[in-house]
């Protein structure tokens, strides 16, 4: 499934909605390309639900997989946390607490 795909599918638009976060905060293009990998991996672990729905829980059973069951890097994944945030703080206008960072 394509990022966009999976992004629209999850909630309508919600692809339009994070290429407009990603401009506004001028992210250079490998950066872009890393949180939209990291967003569309979140979403679809979660089975394309609506990402406004799910909590902090979720995030960090995310990270969890991503640590111990699919043993990425650690530089991977702090890429992951940070495209969690900036999702949820720059796209989804949520405030998460700083413990998703800190997962």
């Amino acid at each position: 499934m394509e990022n966009t795909q999976a992004l629209d599918q999850s909630q309508p638009g919600l692809s339009k909605r994070v290429k407009k976060a990603i401009e506004r905060q001028q992210l250079s293009q490998r950066t872009e390309q890393s949180y939209l990998h990291w967003i569309t991996r979140f979403i679809t672990f979660h089975d394309c639900q609506d990402p406004e729905m799910l909590a902090e829980e979720e995030q960090h059973a995310f990270l969890r997989y991503l640590d111990e069951r699919a043993q990425v890097s650690r530089a991977r994944l702090n890429q992951a946390k940070q495209a969690l945030v900036f999702f949820y703080e720059d796209v989804l206008d949520k405030v998460e607490s700083r413990d998703t960072a800190a997962a």
